[in-house]
């Protein structure tokens, strides 16, 4: 396995990225959420693209513009089309791929649903898809729901609940939030998941993930069919012993060309 670094243009900018080259035709492009560099979490995406590129799967990785290595401002995802575009470019000069599935974290999946098919990157990995920021400081409703739930089957919170232990401001504002999280999902959530619906993705759902629970509970809402493939762990960037298997398994499964059914927004 050869890996190098490559540079290219994105309006201007220069950016690097790191190509795995591998013999296939069909390649992965794997997009960084948030600020991440395109190491990953825990260097989590680069052992990724190690292990896919091991098999003969080329890969590559990016920083986009005002991250990492690359330069330019950073426009966070809704100022990544671009970038994304440039990179899938590179990508397919450079490692010579027919055929580019995308994979992405959080609002690099968001990212990839919204702007992938139009730039011939299909079919999708989705990992805990990002809906929006949160009006508060409280965590999406969906994450709420499941923490209370816990609590309320564990008799130890109930004890720290009758001696005092329990903050009742949070208690009230979370409780305020569930009863608000009644109306529509808001508008990214819906555009998001109509996207997807559309499109050949896969979604990767880390159970115990807010921002996953948050996504899961949108599609719910909204009826919709989406694939969702649940991962246990708590970890957003799969960092937990096992995790990066999972992640890897469902990525080898569109590599095969192998795909399962959609059922209405839940596994």
């Amino acid at each position: 396995m050869t890996r190098r670094v490559v540079r290219f243009l994105c309006e201007g900018a220069t950016l690097l990225g790191t190509l795995d080259e591998g013999s296939g035709a069909t390649g992965v492009l794997i997009v960084s959420g948030g600020n991440e560099i395109r190491a990953g979490a825990h260097r989590g995406m680069a052992m990724l693209a190690a292990r896919l590129a091991a098999s003969g799967t080329p890969v590559f990785r990016y920083d986009r513009r005002g991250i990492g290595d690359s330069e330019g401002a950073n426009g966070g995802y809704a100022g990544a089309a671009p970038d994304l575009a440039a990179a899938a470019a590179t990508f397919r000069a450079e490692a010579g791929v027919t055929r580019i599935i995308g994979f992405g974290n959080c609002d690099a999946a968001t990212l990839l649903a919204l702007e992938g098919p139009a730039l011939g990157i299909d079919p999708l990995v989705l990992a805990n898809p990002w809906t929006g920021d949160e009006p508060d400081a409280f965590p999406p409703a969906a994450a709420i729901r499941a923490t209370y739930a816990a609590r309320l089957r564990d008799p130890a919170q109930w004890r720290r609940l009758l001696r005092g232990g329990v903050d009742l401001g949070k208690l009230a504002g979370g409780l305020a939030k569930l009863l608000r999280s009644r109306t529509a999902p808001p508008p990214l959530a819906e555009r998001l998941v109509r996207a997807i619906e559309q499109s050949r993705a896969t979604v990767i759902a880390a159970d115990g993930d807010a921002t996953a629970l948050a996504f899961a509970d949108a599609a719910r809402r909204l009826d919709a069919r989406i694939e969702l493939v649940r991962i246990a762990t708590d970890s957003h960037g799969f960092a937990r012993a096992g995790d990066l298997d999972a992640v890897e398994k469902v990525i080898r499964t569109h590599l095969s060309g192998e795909n399962g059914s959609a059922v209405p927004g839940r596994s």
